[in-house]
């Protein structure tokens, strides 16, 4: 079987899943779906959040179906449509749409190729194509490159569930923050300081940490968390291209490995995602010294194969972020005896 269609890691390419919520166009990173189904029985649950439909039990796994609708202020969704399966944050989640437009990563087993009449080797858009009850839908990849951040006008700190926009075939499409969604939700599913113990008389600002998270709230928590751990010395940067700026203009003044003692990054950002990253600085000869560790919602046990293969350190799922400076500590120390 031909596998060419299928992504190599860190070549800061995604595949994303589009689809509909009434006349708009939205996306999801492919890596975070485990599957698609067609509308069930949803039994509601009494006293839950307004955007919980209720609960359904696929091949006998209890799951929480959100209304993605209701979520963005829509009204709700009717008994039809499809469900997005998700598994990340090490949740199983089922997203309530409209219609899938274009998916972008399924079983190879249902993968049609597509031939040299639509997909040049070098200059085609779309991996593949895969007929999903009775339709036939585009599989299109995408570079990180494309996608664009909303700016501070749409894209509020804490408020927004956007994380990006792309042009796609002359639609724009909104990556939607599944992560942000969910914790809206259900708050104990997301970051919380309080699972970092404080270190008493513990200064570390001699170990300095460049940091690559594109989400502005998260950033700040994974930052209030090392401080809080005597980390203080941190180098905050919004994706994989800025933390790699930063790299090779240490590295140009000859201090790279003086001046960061610890990379983290997460995998999903604009311009440069995670994989992309770990893979430059794991090329080279002097940065790849230096302890990387990626923390992200998407690490399950297909994408940590991938970060072993690129060279990561350690990788970490967001929730926890307790582990997350037992980490930092174990690396940053094994590098700096190894610098003496």
């Amino acid at each position: 079987m031909d596998t060419n269609i299928l992504l190599e890691s860190g070549t800061n390419e995604l595949e994303v899943l589009e689809f509909t919520l009434g006349d708009n166009y939205y996306g999801i990173n492919v890596a975070k779906i485990r599957e698609i189904l067609t509308y069930q029985q949803v039994t509601p649950v009494p006293n839950a959040h307004p955007c919980v439909e209720g609960i359904f039990m696929p091949r006998d796994t209890m799951m929480t179906v959100i209304d993605l609708k209701k979520c963005l202020g829509m009204e709700p969704s009717e008994k039809k449509g499809l469900f997005i399966i998700t598994n990340f944050n090490k949740l199983n989640i089922a997203f309530h749409v409209d219609q899938v437009i274009g998916i972008h990563r399924v079983s190879w087993s249902e993968i049609i190729k597509p031939d040299a009449t639509i997909n040049v080797q070098d200059k085609g858009v779309s991996t593949g194509v895969i007929k999903l009850d009775g339709q036939l839908i585009v599989i299109h990849r995408v570079s990180w490159e494309d996608i664009i951040k909303p700016d501070s006008t749409i894209n509020t700190e804490d408020k927004s569930a956007a994380t990006g926009v792309i042009k796609l075939e002359g639609k724009l499409v909104v990556i939607l923050d599944f992560e942000k969604i969910v914790t809206d939700i259900s708050p104990e599913t997301g970051l919380k300081v309080s699972d970092v113990e404080e270190r008493t008389a513990r200064d570390r600002s001699d170990s300095p940490i460049l940091i690559a998270e594109d989400s502005p709230l998260l950033g700040k928590m994974i930052s209030e968390c090392l401080k809080k751990s005597g980390y203080t010395n941190l180098i905050m940067t919004m994706n994989g291209q800025e933390a790699w700026d930063k790299l090779t203009e240490f590295k140009k003044k000859g201090t790279v490995r003086q001046d960061v003692h610890c990379i983290i990054t997460d995998i999903e950002m604009p311009l440069m995602d995670g994989h992309r990253l770990t893979k430059l600085c794991k090329s080279d000869d002097e940065i790849k010294k230096i302890p990387l560790i990626i923390f992200s919602s998407l690490v399950n046990e297909e994408m940590r194969k991938k970060g072993e293969q690129l060279g990561a350190d350690a990788q970490l799922t967001k929730p926890e972020i307790g582990k997350l400076v037992s980490a930092i500590d174990g690396l940053i120390e094994k590098y700096e005896a190894n610098r003496k």
